[in-house]
């Protein structure tokens, strides 16, 4: 989908305040409140963006939030399409560098976390060796880069 001027001011609109209304946003942008609502419609339905609830997992009684680095043999789009299956799962990347694969997931425990590490993880056909890294605090997580 490519994306006009008026598109990309409405996600910049609502990358700072997800829950601005389409009328203020069509007066920044210059279109109805109809008109907005229904460009926001387009672009969600295709794909391009979602408006969501971002959320501290930490701070919602979930004890542990990590980034697992995971090394794979073979073709990486079954291991991550597996690994995007998980539950745990919020966050999938194919990478260049040390690790094919970085996953972000979220447990109740450190029970949990290992065995989703040990036994959901590690038992994916292709994975041959992870390395995790538990998240303390949250310091930043922003989605406001804007648009191109």
């Amino acid at each position: 989908m490519t994306l006009d001027e008026v598109s990309k001011a409405i996600i910049e609109q609502l990358q700072q305040d997800g829950r601005r209304s389409y009328a203020a946003i069509g007066k920044v942008v210059g279109l109805s409140e109809a008109a907005v609502r229904q460009r926001v419609q387009r672009l969600v339905d295709s794909g391009v963006m979602q408006v969501v609830a971002v959320t501290d997992p930490l701070e919602l009684g979930f004890a542990r939030q990590a980034m697992v680095g995971i090394k794979v043999t073979g073709t990486l789009d079954p291991v991550a399409d597996a690994l995007a299956e998980l539950q745990e799962v919020d966050y999938v990347v194919i990478t260049a560098g040390s690790y094919d694969l970085l996953v972000e997931v979220v447990a109740e425990s450190d029970e949990h976390l290992l065995e989703l590490i040990s036994d959901s993880i590690r038992t994916i056909p292709g994975v041959v060796a992870t390395e995790t890294f538990m998240y303390l605090r949250l310091r930043k997580q922003t989605y406001s880069w804007g648009v191109r």
